[in-house]
């Protein structure tokens, strides 16, 4: 990369003496020197063929707001270090500014990745020397900060057990859905199913509206099972019409929903909540400054998947966006960052999928979510399998190693060609940096974890 002070746009002099810059020259190249030292958040570290190094700054008004927001990952899975990348810059953003102020959301998606980050982890000393070049702190999260919300299983109530792949940690909550308090929720079951005439959604809209706003017609359906098997849906077996939904579109309906909250269940669907549940949208409606919210869905089917994840979104932007206020005096962190991984399943390229209540939500967050406080931090495998609207939404861009053919997509049109061939010969732990105010892409590498990572470290 070539740059200058003096914005003289000319070939180099032949002959001219050619030197190496040094920290301060190349944040002038790449225009960290503009970014206000109170505004700045260590990225990973920028390494010269001569062994030079300068820490490659990102502008907080950049990821947070107010000019520009949201970061997305992509890169081959066990090589582009996803997570690890992820965590890493969390921490930095809640190392380097009023922590107080931002709370954190991470959706744990594959086995106990993220189910022990309270938990320190023997760092090597060049691991360590790394993370204090960076200017941070190599420190799990405080446990006392950490909240754990792990799903009820088929067992749960027997073992005491959540459905996790591991030893849950302590202290965690245990959350679950039950008919009356997931309602509201119905459509997010649905969000794979394909419905192009709109009958489904007219089944889930009267059931949604009947429920939620106590109508006569559903007082005596309280539970699941009241649902699949009685009025006004169903008569000594049969499904039946309702309002104008003819009776076979109902029995779809009802085949579908048994499917998967009786057939393919894993246990989060309950007749009621106990004492010993809670909710998704009981835990994040009260979320706390300086606080991160752990969400286990790893052992969880598609579909309850879908539903979690939506369930999270949904009550985030509620409460941001003032829809909804669950409690008087209550005030939510002005930031919030809500951290998934495989984004690809819930945002799925235009062409992939047609428009569902998740795919809504996520654009929803993508597009109008900064206004208000929310940020999306996501990652997948690769970048062309996501939503343009919100990969496009997404200011700062992290790039881990990459298949040949991916880097040809052209969601890759902002990197150059040689950059992109980059892309493919990248090792782990290191990663290409594009954010707004940067001229161009640069390399970086950062460190890892210092907390356990469970059975998958990536």
């Amino acid at each position: 990369m070539l740059s200058n002070s003096a914005d003289i746009y000319m070939p180099v002099q032949n002959e001219a003496r050619v030197y190496f810059a040094d920290e301060d020259k190349i944040h002038e190249a790449l225009g960290i020197d503009g970014i206000p030292k109170e505004r700045r958040v260590p990225a990973g570290l920028i390494q010269m063929s001569n062994g030079t190094q300068a820490v490659a700054y990102l502008d907080r008004d950049f990821v947070l707001g107010p000019e520009a927001g949201h970061v997305n990952i992509s890169g081959i899975s066990g090589l582009a270090t996803k997570t690890s990348y992820a965590m890493f810059l969390i921490q930095s953003i809640l190392q380097t500014g009023p922590a107080e102020e931002i709370a954190v959301i991470l959706l744990n998606v594959k086995y106990d990745d993220l189910l022990r980050i309270h938990e320190p982890r023997d760092l090597t000393e060049e691991e360590r020397a790394l993370w204090e070049q960076l200017g941070l702190r190599p420190e799990p999260w405080p446990q006392d900060r950490v909240h754990y919300l792990l799903p009820w299983g088929k067992q749960t109530r027997v073992t005491g057990r959540p459905n996790t792949f591991a030893d849950p940690p302590p202290p965690h909550k245990v959350y679950a859905y039950a008919l009356r308090e997931s309602a509201s929720k119905l459509d997010l079951l649905f969000s794979d199913i394909p419905d192009s005439s709109g009958t489904l959604a007219s089944i889930i809209g009267e059931i949604m509206s009947g429920i939620t706003g106590n109508e006569a017609a559903w007082r005596a359906v309280q539970t699941w099972d009241d649902l699949l098997t009685k009025p006004p849906l169903v008569q000594q077996g049969i499904p039946q019409k309702f309002r104008n939904i003819h009776a076979s579109s109902v029995g779809r309906f009802l085949r579908l929903l048994r499917r998967i909250v009786k057939t393919r269940q894993t246990g989060i669907f309950v007749p009621q909540l106990s004492t010993r549940m809670t909710t998704i949208e009981q835990e994040i409606s009260n979320i706390r400054g300086g606080h991160t919210y752990v969400v286990d869905i790893a052992r969880l089917a598609p579909e309850e998947q879908t539903l979690v994840f939506g369930d999270v979104l949904r009550t985030v932007y509620g409460l941001y966006s003032g829809e909804t206020s669950p409690f008087d005096d209550y005030e939510p962190p002005k930031r919030v960052i809500v951290f998934v991984d495989e984004l690809n399943k819930y945002a799925p390229a235009r062409g992939q999928g047609e428009s569902s209540p998740i795919l809504d939500q996520v654009l929803d967050i993508a597009e109008r979510g900064r206004s208000f406080g929310i940020i999306l931090f996501s990652a997948q495998q690769f970048l062309s399998a996501v939503h343009e609207r919100v990969t496009g939404n997404s200011a700062t861009k992290v790039l881990g190693r990459t298949d040949s053919a991916e880097i040809n997509a052209g969601n890759y049109r902002f990197l150059a060609q040689d950059i992109r061939y980059h892309l493919t010969r990248l090792d782990k732990g290191e990663m290409i940096l594009s954010h707004p105010i940067y001229r161009q892409p640069v390399k970086i590498r950062f460190p890892r974890p210092p907390f356990q990572q469970g059975r998958t470290a990536r």
